[in-house]
C-alpha cells in the first residue's frame, strides 16, 4: 500500500496535490491522508478547547475539501483520511508519519508560503524525516512525471546510478540529465537549465538532502521549483 500525506489549509492547490497523490498509487492500495494543524490552546479549559476544535472552515475551504473528497471517492483503489492536528513536535510527526506509513509527503506551493509558525515548523519537520517529499510547483503540474533532471549534491558523495536505483524500486522516472547543484550561480546555469529541460522533456527536478537544524527565517531563498517552475522529488540521503 502506498500512503500520501499532505499537509492543506485547503487552499485550490490542494487539489493539484491530491490529483499527484492519486497519480503516484498507479493501480496499489492507497490512504491519501489531508492533514490539518493548530496549535494548541494557551489555555486547557474544556471549553476554550472545544472552541478551538469546533472553528468551522470557510465556504472555500469547505468547497475544496469537497472536491478532494469526490476525486479520491471515484479512484477505486485510493482512500481518503482527514487528520486533525492539535500541536506538533518532531516525536509526533514522525509518529504520524510511521503509524499511516507514509510513503510519500506531498508539500504544495501555498503551504510553504504559509506565515504561522506552525505550518513552517512542520513543513522543516517534514524534510528532517527519510520520507520522499514531493514539492509542487506554481503552475498545475502534469498528470504523470516521466523524465527527470537530478540536481547533483557535491557534498553527498552519491552516485546517479544509485539515485536511479531507488527511483526504479520507487516510483517510475528516469533520470534524463543532471547538473551539479545551482544555488550559487543560477543566473549562469539558467539558459542551460531551460535548454536541457526543453531538449528532454524534462517534467520533474530530482534532489537530494540532509536533515537540518529547525530555524526560521524572515526571508526565504527561492526554491528551486519556484526559479525553474518544476516539481521537485527530494530524496533523503540515507535511503538511496
Amino acid at each position: 500500500m502506498k500512503n500520501f500525506l499532505i499537509p492543506t489549509t485547503l487552499k485550490d492547490d490542494t487539489i493539484s496535490a491530491v490529483n499527484a497523490a492519486i497519480n503516484q498509487a498507479k493501480e496499489s492500495e492507497c490512504e491519501i491522508i489531508l492533514m490539518m494543524v493548530s496549535d494548541t490552546p494557551d489555555t486547557f479549559s474544556s471549553s476554550h478547547f472545544l472552541r478551538e476544535m469546533r472553528t468551522g472552515l470557510t465556504r472555500s475551504q469547505e468547497e475544496v475539501l469537497e472536491t478532494c473528497r469526490y476525486m479520491i471517492g471515484h479512484t477505486q483503489n485510493c482512500k481518503i483520511k482527514i487528520q486533525n492536528q492539535y500541536g506538533l513536535s518532531s516525536p509526533i510527526f514522525r509518529g504520524i508519519i510511521d503509524n499511516f506509513s507514509v510513503k510519500l509527503v506531498i508539500l504544495t506551493h501555498s503551504y510553504k508560503k504559509e506565515t504561522k509558525r506552525i505550518h513552517q515548523y512542520l513543513t522543516q519537520l517534514a524534510g528532517n524525516q527519510k520520507c520522499p517529499i514531493l514539492h509542487l510547483g506554481i503552475e498545475q503540474p502534469k498528470n504523470d512525471f516521466n523524465k527527470a533532471l537530478y540536481i547533483e549534491n557535491g557534498k553527498a558523495n552519491m552516485h546517479i546510478k544509485d539515485v536511479q536505483q531507488f527511483l526504479n524500486d520507487n516510483f517510475s522516472y528516469e533520470i534524463v540529465s543532471q547538473t551539479s547543484k545551482i544555488d550559487d550561480n543560477y543566473e549562469d546555469m539558467a539558459p542551460y537549465l531551460n535548454e536541457a529541460i526543453s531538449k528532454y522533456d524534462i517534467d520533474l527536478l530530482v534532489e537530494t538532502r540532509k536533515g537540518e537544524k529547525i530555524k526560521f527565517k524572515k526571508t526565504k531563498k527561492e526554491s528551486i521549483n519556484e526559479r525553474l517552475g518544476l516539481p521537485v522529488l527530494s530524496l533523503y540521503e540515507e535511503l538511496v
